[in-house]
């Protein structure tokens, strides 16, 4: 696997997400891209060595939890992690992403409000 490939995978993933979802905002924060919706953090993405990781606040990582390592990618307790040899899920995000503009449609802060 080359870092060519690497950011090419990743780009196509990006174009993917700016495509499917025109009405997301794409920004650069914390070193990644990521998509934004009404200033509200929707999704990010950044690079490691043997895959990328997808973030997700941990609402939506948890609601997908297991079906994302069902379909065979990996979870940390705040990443969906996808190895470069292995295909995108993306019906698997189209679905987080839409979980995320529906849940968050009246939050107006950038990161959901910590619940106790």
């Amino acid at each position: 696997m080359t870092d060519e490939h690497q950011r090419d995978q990743l780009i196509t993933v990006l174009n993917w997400v700016t495509e499917t979802f025109p009405n997301l905002t794409p920004r650069f924060a914390w070193n990644q891209p990521m998509f934004t919706d009404h200033g509200s953090f929707v999704v990010g993405f950044s690079v490691a060595k043997p895959h990328f990781n997808i973030a997700l606040e941990l609402v939506t990582l948890d609601q997908f939890r297991d079906q994302i390592e069902v379909a065979g990618d990996h979870c940390t307790k705040m990443l969906w992690q996808v190895k470069y040899d292995h295909p995108v899920n993306y019906d698997l995000l189209r679905l987080a992403i839409q979980y995320n503009l529906t849940t968050k449609q009246d939050i107006t802060t950038f990161w959901r409000p910590k619940t106790n």
